[in-house]
């Protein structure tokens, strides 16, 4: 299995992979942002559909590093507006289990790459077929 993993399917990048399997077991996602799979820009103006395009992104990563969104075990958020952060808490309790929720790390910052950009989250995850790593 490739340990440096670029999705079909996923957003294009440039300059780093958007996720990296290591020590066998482990899933490093790169911060994903609302991008669709043709390189577009998902729900300017409205975080709750941006969310959620972050989140299929983390899945289409997840997947293709031979893992999920069940096993996720450390998010990191960054929001450009608080405000926002009740949209993200909707989307997230539809893909994690609230009995076993990931460890989490919230940060506002001023920006993302992309003025339009409202949401990013990397995540860290357990691949479950590490023995075929």
């Amino acid at each position: 299995m490739e340990h440096f993993i670029r999705p079909e399917g996923a957003p294009p990048v440039n300059g780093y992979s958007h996720a990296v399997r290591f020590t066998g077991a482990m899933v490093a996602v790169s911060g994903q942002v609302p991008v669709n799979g043709d390189g577009a820009v998902v729900g300017a103006g409205d975080a709750e559909a941006q969310v959620r395009q972050v989140y299929a992104n983390l899945a289409t990563a997840l997947e293709a590093a031979g893992s999920d969104l069940g096993h996720v075990v450390k998010l990191t958020v960054y929001l450009t507006d608080l405000d926002d952060l009740a949209a993200f808490r909707r989307v997230r309790d539809e893909h994690q289990d609230a009995q076993r929720p990931p460890a989490c790390s919230l940060v506002r910052v001023a920006g993302l790459v992309h003025p339009d950009f409202r949401v990013e989250v990397d995540a860290l995850a357990v691949a479950p077929d590490s023995a075929t790593a």
